[in-house]
């Protein structure tokens, strides 16, 4: 079973939805604990550190979303937020905070299964056919071995997601890769039909790596089509 081994932890008041969720994570092989409010999960995550959490947004006191910063604090473990409508505000917000996946609700539990499955496969991005390939020019540094990207040689951070995306477009530089392509090799083929994540994660990345975000010289917008990294001369 694909989740064999993995500690999840699931944060949620809903004590319907932490029974079904349960019972479906652990009959896929996961090893889940459960939390009734952010403050509680908190105390569970310090204590057990799971390989995957599973956060609602919506909870009397600490919220999901004040959860999300302070577990971002201490890890980069990779976390789901279950939302009533993954919105781009919702997106955007998560993007800020670490998010990795969004659920809406109500829950479907194979679809959840199915999420938690890719977000472990597909946190960050590997290189199975053979040395990763890097860019380097006076403005943009990018380091697909060691994870590292620097602008203007200052080091930016970026989420495991933004990541993916960059390293999926560099490793095919010149190449038009469509929105659903990169959903399929970062996110998994689950993803495929979720084409706004790509529209909002590439905006961010804009942001972070573009000198002039809404003039992109390296992600460029092939309209109609999908997006390419092109190398500056």
């Amino acid at each position: 079973m694909e989740l064999s081994g993995k500690k999840i932890l699931l944060v949620d008041d809903d004590p319907t939805l932490r029974r079904l969720a349960t019972a479906a994570l652990a009959a896929a092989g996961g090893e889940v604990d459960s939390a009734a409010s952010g403050e509680e999960g908190l105390r569970r995550f310090y204590a057990g550190r799971p390989d995957l959490v599973i956060l609602d947004v919506q909870m009397p006191g600490m919220d999901g979303w004040e959860t999300l910063r302070q577990i971002r604090l201490l890890a980069e473990t990779p976390v789901l937020m279950l939302t009533g409508q993954a919105g781009d505000e919702d997106i955007v917000r998560g993007l800020e905070l670490g998010a990795d996946d969004y659920v809406a609700k109500p829950c479907n539990m194979r679809v959840l299964v199915a999420r938690v499955q890719a977000a472990l496969r597909s946190r960050g991005y590997t290189d199975d056919a053979g040395p990763t390939p890097a860019y380097a020019d006076d403005y943009l540094a990018v380091d697909l071995e060691k994870r590292r990207v620097l602008v203007r040689g200052e080091p930016v951070k970026l989420s495991g997601k933004e990541f993916g995306m960059l390293a999926v477009l560099v490793a095919n530089a010149g190449r038009i890769l469509s929105a659903r392509q990169i959903l399929e090799q970062v996110w998994g083929w689950e993803y495929r039909d979720e084409l706004d994540y790509v529209r909002v994660y590439m905006a961010h990345l804009r942001g972070k790596l573009e000198e002039s975000p809404k003039e992109p010289k390296y992600l460029v917008t092939e309209h109609g089509v999908g997006y390419r990294f092109e190398k500056q001369a």
